[in-house]
């Protein structure tokens, strides 16, 4: 049977638990500290647009949905004659034309207020804007570009990385972000809201799974064909820029371990990147061979019940690990960047705002985002050389690197 802990930010410093359930567990994942009502904000005449950092790339920014449906598995839960599905985002670099298409929300609003209210938040705020462009046209280039795929955290959602899957974007990558059936908020094309199911045990392995089922999709785009349950249309030329023989993974929390997951299993992924993963799972991660990032803040080493010691050794291949003073568990997902935004529509004391963000400012938490994870793949995918993988950087003090 598989088992995957969860550590309780609800007690910092406390032991890790098995049964949290999936509501509590995205409590987990985006408090680090105390759950804080914010219903000061219901009334408003208009709802306030959270909003998002731009990327600093030079591509403008497309993207597309897929919903797929993995016909090769049964459904856990709706039976016989029915298979899993999931929502994908592919983002892409974009023309100049970019802007005459629409912008794409962070989120729909039903399921971003389902998470948030799961979350102990009631705030009357709309999805911020993303730096993506629906349907915009691919911008071609000379060859194929490298793809990254992200996996998300447990009983959320795959926009939540979304600084730095644009950021990625920008400089020139495709990236398919991945909504894990029975672990997400999120919505259907046909409006279907779906939300984490408490009573449906969601492992790293199950994310791992549907990610091998999503890297054969990303092969069926570049050979051209189009894996859409409706057959929507897709841009034209988005196929011929993806490189499925250039693949790298990341992943927050339960999605980071997936990673590491899939690179034990599928060597379609050259590289991997764990943003803050516990590293434990039912069977655990094995040996690798091929070139792994650690990125942590809660799940340390030394810290109670983690698993990142233990996998440091298994680590064969090019391996790093950098730890960033001041971060929380939520510390390389956008809502370093959203929560303080909530806090002003709903007078949060700095205290409330430190307990769920810690002290790293925002600002900072998003060039840490922006830049680390660029550098990994531009090593590992475009074999361009990183200074700043190499040692400690001046310009990122913050960042320490674990020997």
């Amino acid at each position: 049977m598989e088992t995957y802990w969860h550590y309780d930010h609800r007690h910092p410093g406390g032991p890790m638990t098995a049964s949290l359930t999936r509501r509590h567990l995205l409590t987990a994942a985006l408090a680090a500290g105390v759950a804080v009502p914010l219903g000061a904000g219901r009334g408003l005449a208009s709802p306030k647009r959270l909003m998002l950092p731009p990327p600093t790339g030079p591509h403008p920014v497309g993207t597309v949905p897929l919903h797929l449906i993995d016909t090769s598995r049964l459904d856990p839960v709706a039976g016989p004659g029915h298979h899993p599905e999931l929502m994908a985002d592919v983002w892409y670099p974009a023309t100049r034309d970019a802007r005459r298409h629409p912008v794409k929300a962070w989120m729909p609003a039903a399921p971003m207020h389902a998470l948030f209210e799961s979350a102990g938040l009631d705030a009357d705020v709309a999805p911020p804007r993303t730096a993506g462009h629906q349907g915009a046209p691919v911008l071609r280039p000379a060859g194929r570009r490298p793809v990254v795929v992200f996996s998300h955290g447990a009983a959320d959602q795959r926009s939540e990385a979304t600084v730095v899957v644009q950021e990625l974007v920008s400089h020139g990558y495709v990236v398919v972000t991945v909504d894990h059936p029975y672990d997400p908020f999120g919505e259907f094309p046909d409006g279907r809201l779906r939300l984490p199911a408490d009573d449906v045990p969601v492992t790293p392995w199950d994310h791992a799974r549907d990610i091998r089922f999503v890297l054969d999709r990303i092969e069926d785009l570049a050979a051209g064909r189009n894996p859409d349950a409706q057959g929507r249309p897709l841009p034209a030329g988005l196929g011929a820029a993806l490189d499925p023989h250039r693949v790298g993974m990341f992943g927050f929390s339960k999605g980071a371990t997936a990673t590491a997951l899939v690179m034990n299993t599928d060597r379609r992924v050259r590289a991997g990147l764990s943003l803050d993963g516990p590293m434990l799972s039912g069977p655990r991660p094995a040996e690798l061979d091929r070139p792994f990032m650690l990125m942590t803040a809660a799940f340390t080493p030394g810290a109670d019940e983690s698993g990142v010691g233990e996998f440091w050794p298994l680590l064969h291949g090019w391996r790093l690990q950098v730890h960033t003073a001041g971060a929380t568990h939520i510390g390389y997902c956008d809502y370093p960047w959203l929560i303080p935004q909530l806090a002003a529509v709903n007078g949060m004391s700095g205290e409330q705002v430190t307990d769920w963000i810690g002290t790293l400012p925002p600002a900072r938490a998003v060039r840490i985002q922006r830049a680390y994870p660029l550098a990994f793949f531009d090593l590992h995918l475009r074999h361009l050389r990183q200074w700043l993988l190499e040692r400690p950087s001046p310009a990122f003090p913050e960042v320490k690197f674990v020997p």
